[in-house]
This record gives C-alpha cells, sequence and structure tokens, in this order.
C-alpha cells in the first residue's frame, strides 16, 4: 500500500514523515538508514542553510522519536523547501522529491571541481506496490538518478545533481518479485516518469 507523507514541524522547521503499518523493503543511499532492509518509517527533515552536524545519526534519532516514529527508518536532511515538494505519480509508482540546486555539481569533474557539501539537497522517495529483487533494487536506485539527471539537464540546470542527493526506494516485503527495474521495463518506466515529473514540479 502506497502511504501518503505527514508535514509536521521539528524545532520550528517542517519534516515530511511516512509511517508504514509494516515494514517495508527499502534501498536508500541516505546517511542514515542507508542500505538494503526492512523499514518502518523514512523521514525528509528541513535543516538550516549553515547547517554543520556531524551527529546525524543522533539528529534523525531525536526528530523520528518526537514524531512517534519506532524501529528502523531512513532520515534524510535538506536545506530545500519542503512546503510544497514535487508530487508524480505513475501506474502506480509515486515519487516525492525536494528538490534544492543552488549548488549543483557534475558527476565525472575534477576534484577540485566538486561542491563543498552543502544542506541545498536533492532527496527522493520513490514507492512501488510491487516487490523488487536485491539486483532490481540497485537499478532501481539508477534508474530514478537517471530520470533526476534527466530532468535537471532539462531545465538548463548546470550539474547531474548536489554532492548530497539521496534516493529511497520503498516496496512491499512480500509478494511476486520483479527482477527488471531498467527504465524499459514496466517498473523501471513508471519510476523514471514519476521521479522525472516529480524533479520537474519539485525544481524552484
Amino acid at each position: 500500500m502506497i502511504v501518503a507523507p505527514d508535514l509536521v514541524a521539528h524545532d520550528g522547521r517542517p519534516v515530511l514523515v511516512w509511517r508504514f503499518d509494516a515494514p517495508r523493503l527499502v534501498i536508500a543511499s541516505a546517511s542514515v538508514g542507508g542500505g538494503i532492509g526492512e523499514r518502518r518509517w523514512v523521514l525528509n527533515a528541513q535543516v538550516p542553510k549553515d547547517y554543520a552536524r556531524h551527529d546525524l545519526d543522533d539528529h534523525v534519532a531525536s526528530i523520528a522519536a518526537a514524531h512517534g516514529c519506532s524501529g528502523a527508518g531512513v532520515g534524510m536532511l535538506t536545506a530545500a523547501s519542503l512546503d510544497a515538494p514535487g508530487l508524480a505519480d505513475d501506474g502506480g509508482v509515486t515519487c516525492s522529491a525536494t528538490v534544492g540546486v543552488t549548488k549543483p555539481t557534475w558527476a565525472a569533474d575534477a576534484d577540485d571541481a566538486i561542491s563543498a557539501w552543502a544542506p541545498g539537497t536533492i532527496n527522493v522517495v520513490a514507492q512501488l506496490p510491487v516487490t523488487l529483487s536485491a539486483d532490481a533494487l540497485v537499478n532501481a536506485v539508477v534508474t530514478a538518478t537517471e530520470a533526476k539527471t534527466q530532468a535537471l539537464l532539462e531545465r538548463g540546470v548546470p550539474g547531474t545533481g548536489t554532492a548530497s542527493d539521496a534516493v529511497c526506494i520503498v516496496c512491499p516485503v512480500d509478494g511476486p518479485t520483479e527482477r527488471f527495474a531498467g527504465p524499459r521495463s514496466v517498473w523501471g518506466a513508471r519510476l523514471a516518469r514519476a521521479t522525472h515529473a516529480a524533479i520537474v514540479k519539485g525544481l524552484p
């Protein structure tokens, strides 16, 4: 079942919180709760532009606890606006994107050309109604990232993303398993279109 996020506040700043009634299978590149595994919640929290905390696990844990999230989850942070995230749906795949592009960077560039880390991050949370195999989960991250980059290039953003972007793919733990999530597979194509549309809507 696809879950809509709640928009709450923590320390005066907005937080998007997805709470699942049962564990979901997740792959995420987030610094907190990333990797592949079962998760009970996902949160995307706005932080100040001068955010400099290094205790990310503790920070996310305090936000999660304050809003009734228990068990393992995924925490993402961004300075981008959360008041109007880009939202899109395609064939049962939903995507939420908060898009901060104040410091875009190219993926392949010289070391000294990489943008310094800044919290103006692009965070993508996509939910699929079908179970993905482990290899398809990895492929789904690639597909969503390619769709994000396509949207940025089409809008003239000078980079493939920011240095701190995160992607989170959520699907059921049980059910018939889909083995493919590339952009020309059934579910990968839907994921790509939903991600692309959400990024376009979320761009400032």
